[in-house]
């Protein structure tokens, strides 16, 4: 038959003990990190990656317009110099 010893017995709950209160520490510095980034970056004019994606549509839209009105210019301005 086996016998228990107290000492063990008392240090196999004082590591467990132990364990737990490290884990509860690991999530509340995990927890105290994500409020830290998440507070300095609301302080940022950062923007989102929707609103980015949003205004880089419009770069590109406008882009093109402006390749369509150059070319129709420079045919109206060839219309234009044939019939001087």
């Amino acid at each position: 038959m086996q016998t228990r010893n107290k000492f063990f017995d008392d240090m196999s709950q004082l590591m467990t003990n132990a364990m737990g209160v490290a884990q509860g520490a690991k999530t509340e510095a995990e927890t105290a990190m994500k409020g830290f980034v998440d507070r300095w970056m609301a302080d940022r004019d950062f923007v989102t990656r929707e609103e980015f994606d949003a205004v880089r549509a419009m770069a590109q839209k406008a882009r093109e317009e402006n390749d369509a009105l150059s070319a129709r210019l420079a045919a109206l301005e060839a219309k234009a110099a044939s019939n001087s």
